[in-house]
């Protein structure tokens, strides 16, 4: 008999739902369409109530990852445990440690994702915020590209990226948004104190939501007829910036 766990995938409904009630963590299931029954709604609610990013798909995108007797329903264990934002915060001004959180606005390139974490931890930010839904996860190729950051910066996954930043602000941290879009020169800001940057996807930029929520928006300058920069590299950038103006 199979095993329904193999490199960290686990197959069918029943082993889905009893690897979550025994505290693995999903980066997101597939559940074939039309799928219906009492272990489907009971995969389904638990889902959603422990925040795991589901889609529903089609008999062949299930086929396209596994020849294996996959029952309709394919989960994804994540490499790594994802954290809490607000332990992390609370913990760290506990510490007397100023905050330092880095927050990705739907970034969806593995390798963008891997590189900006390995940034990120050598620029000492404490940890990298993405939403559950919409975004790159923590997976073998990230990992491998961000050198192993992946397996030492916390990264915490939220259900909304605005109801973070609102939380953040609540424990006193200056929100950066970062876009071509911004008024402020990223030099020009006082970027001392606690603090959330935040880089927007690659195709989109910041949403509209979060330019909003934003304390400040702020921009790189640059020259040449390229006028849009790698989101890994760009907040290379603006991470030093913080780095240089807050050495530790």
């Amino acid at each position: 008999m199979e095993t329904p766990i193999q490199n960290n995938i686990v197959f069918g409904l029943r082993a889905i739902i009893e690897a979550i009630l025994a505290g693995k963590t999903f980066d997101k299931i597939f559940i074939k369409q039309g799928t219906k029954g009492e272990l489907a709604t009971e995969l389904l609610i638990l889902a959603k109530e422990r925040e795991i990013s589901f889609k529903i798909v089609p008999q062949e995108k299930l086929d396209g990852i596994t020849r294996k007797n996959h029952q309709g329903a394919i989960g994804f264990i994540a490499p790594v445990e994802y954290q809490n934002f607000e332990e992390i915060i609370t913990g760290l001004f506990e510490k007397g440690i100023e905050p330092m959180i880095l927050v990705l606005d739907e970034i969806t390139d593995v390798r963008n994702f891997g590189a900006i974490a390995r940034t990120a931890l050598c620029m000492g930010v404490n940890a990298i915020v993405i939403p559950a839904g919409g975004s790159v996860t923590i997976t073998p190729d990230a990992i491998k590209t961000s050198a192993g950051a992946l397996l030492t910066i916390p990264v915490c996954k939220v259900k909304s990226l605005p109801v973070a930043l609102e939380k953040m602000k609540e424990y006193s941290l200056q929100i950066i948004g970062c876009t071509e879009k911004g008024s402020d020169l990223i030099s020009d800001l006082n970027l001392s104190g606690p603090i959330a940057i935040v880089m927007g996807s690659e195709e989109k930029g910041l949403s509209p939501t979060i330019l909003r929520i934003a304390d400040k928006l702020a921009f790189i300058p640059i020259g040449g007829p390229v006028k849009s920069l790698n989101v890994s590299v760009a907040t290379g950038m603006i991470l030093y910036e913080v780095r240089r103006q807050n050495p530790r």
